[in-house]
């Protein structure tokens, strides 16, 4: 036989999860054509010794639906392994949208996800209006890695009732019915899913919440009845359970998740997990809870981060510690090394420290209201706030914190957190990781990740890029979880298979997530021994000069899609073989 490429000598982990094996792999048209000797000639071959080669890794949770209009290369997913990548997460979205709403769709997107609307603006294409159309305009334009599209709640509400699905009115039943039918149309189309978000802290830019934050059973039931008969499609929710409010509302708030996935006909369905610091048992009771749907046959999955849920907080960044003093705020638009230089003022200094910060969150603000609580408890807040470092460090003990460095130092929280900030010339990133670090390890980390309904997935790849670049998860899965850490570690084989098979078969991709004679050439050759990841780095390559984190990776020999090469020694290719994945 001969190939178009053989991949020669590596340890092979297929993605089943058992015992890798030593061999080799030929490609030809695409797929997996042979695995073991391989004889033949190859146009290409790829010298996999001394590394592992795994299938390309599946993102379940990502939001590069405005990216993907403009963006060939989806970064920073390409680079951490993923050749395929699921977007329309946590109900947001840019379709269905009428002309007239494209302002409001970017504004929601902006204040939820943390997106420069200015990207968002500039960058869009906007040439589609259904949600067909949307997956035509995004499959007609070449990308590095393939992705799917699930359709979301708040541009489906706002399409159907217009300026009252920001108004906080109930759907009557003839808006359930079109909702239903828009869903039902894109998922008819090859979409892979509908997805709904309630949560206190997504806001719009103007600091609204979202059109479907307080959606009634009626909609959120008789839109996903839209799936019911279809043998494809997955429901995603996030829902931190009305955290910012009074009393425990955790009863009632499942029992809305749970009537709408028993009303999506079995479908498979997936809710965020993490541990916050208000509520540090609510984890355990979202397990317990999926625990007995999928007892009763309703497959009930929990998607798990694989470090904490935290924030970069720096000058350059959406948010910091300073940010609310009035003298910051008075200089805050100025160039970045204009306001290091004020802040660098003994006198300045002493003034900004002494005043009473602002209010930041309310009517007109896309700020969350845990900005104005972390920011008013500093003194408090500051033992979870930690320089990262050159070689980051994700899991770090209390008295290596910016707090505690500021008692050993006999100077207040605040003084130490400025100082901080100005380091570097002011490019200094503070670590804040919000949630999974109640107890300052990962521990609970851990028994989330090993838990048999947990799949991979939060990484919100092309969101928050202000803020965060989880889009590495899977290099940090595989990197410190499967090599560094000095305990609970996770074996690579069980990594790999999470990464891979597992989102595949929850999203019923066949062709996929595993490598065997037939399936796509979508794999990855990786360096183990010196796969690693630098410091995030704060870059202004979005539409308009928008900036966004970058997190350096090294490690991966090659990434293929469909048997193209799109890494070649961490570095992204030129060939575009990414497609739309369809389903049904």
């Amino acid at each position: 036989m001969s190939f178009d490429l053989k991949i020669t000598g590596g340890l092979v982990y297929d993605g089943d999860g058992g015992a890798p094996v030593r061999t080799n792999i030929g490609v030809k048209g695409g797929h997996i054509a042979d695995i073991g000797a391989c004889n033949g000639e190859a146009e290409r071959v790829i010298d996999a010794g001394g590394a592992i080669v795994t299938p390309g890794f599946i993102d379940l949770h990502t939001h590069y639906d405005g990216q993907i209009s403009w963006d060939e290369e989806m970064r920073p997913s390409v680079n951490h392994g993923v050749t395929t990548m699921l977007m329309g997460n946590c109900g947001v979205g840019f379709a269905p949208v009428r002309p007239d709403d494209h302002n409001r769709l970017v504004r929601l997107m902006e204040g939820v996800e943390d997106i420069p609307g200015t990207a968002l603006h500039e960058g869009l294409t906007w040439n589609w209006e259904t949600f067909p159309d949307y997956m035509n305009a995004i499959d007609a334009m070449p990308h590095a890695i393939d992705f799917a599209v699930m359709i979301g709640h708040d541009p489906v509400r706002v399409y159907a009732m217009g300026e009252r699905a920001s108004s906080h009115e109930q759907a009557t039943n003839e808006d359930i019915a079109k909702m239903r039918n828009i869903v039902r149309e894109a998922m008819e189309a090859g979409a892979a899913g509908f997805s709904i978000g309630r949560t206190d802290v997504h806001r719009t830019a103007d600091g609204d919440w979202t059109p479907s934050a307080e959606a009634s059973v009626a909609e959120l039931t008789g839109i996903t009845s839209a799936l019911d008969g279809l043998d494809y499609g997955v429901l995603q929710i996030v829902n931190d359970f009305n955290l910012e409010r009074e009393g425990d509302q955790f009863d009632k708030e499942f029992a809305i998740v749970e009537a709408f996935v028993r009303a999506g006909g079995g479908k498979p369905a997936s809710i965020s997990l993490m541990q916050r610091d208000m509520a540090p048992d609510d984890w355990r009771r979202i397990l317990v809870e999926t625990e007995r749907l999928n007892a009763d046959g309703i497959e009930f999955c929990v998607q798990v981060a694989p470090r904490a849920i935290g924030v970069f907080q720096g000058l350059q960044c959406t948010f910091h510690p300073i940010m609310a003093q009035p003298s910051y705020v008075e200089i805050k638009d100025k160039p970045l090394a204009e306001r290091v230089a004020i802040m660098r003022d003994p006198a300045f200094k002493k003034q900004c420290l002494s005043e009473t910060p602002v209010k930041l969150a309310g009517e007109g603000s896309s700020v969350p209201p845990i900005a104005d609580t972390m920011i008013a408890a500093i003194e408090l807040v500051a033992n979870k706030f930690f320089r990262l470092g050159e070689t980051p460090d994700y899991e770090q003990p209390a008295e290596q914190s910016l707090g505690a460095e500021a008692q050993r130092d006999g100077v207040s929280a605040m003084e130490k957190l400025y100082d901080t900030l100005l380091e570097m010339d002011g490019r200094q990133l503070i670590y804040f990781p919000i949630y999974n670090y109640t107890e300052f390890n990962y521990d609970n980390v851990h028994k989330m990740l090993t838990h048999p309904n947990a799949l991979p997935g939060l990484s919100d790849g092309g969101a928050h890029v202000g803020t965060i670049c989880d889009a590495s998860f899977p290099t940090y899965l595989l990197s410190y979880w499967c090599r560094d850490r000095d305990r609970g570690r996770i074996d690579l084989a069980r990594a790999v298979q999470m990464l891979t098979a597992d989102g595949a078969d929850y999203l019923r991709l066949k062709d996929r997530g595993r490598l065997r004679v037939g399936l796509r050439a979508d794999i990855n050759v990786i360096d183990h021994d010196k796969l690693r990841l630098g410091p995030p780095k704060m870059v202004q390559d979005l539409p308009a000069g928008g900036q966004r984190l970058l997190q350096p990776v090294t490690g991966y020999r090659a990434t293929l899609v469909a048997g193209e090469r799109v890494i070649d020694n961490d570095e992204v290719t030129d060939r575009r073989p990414g497609r739309l994945v369809r389903f049904g």
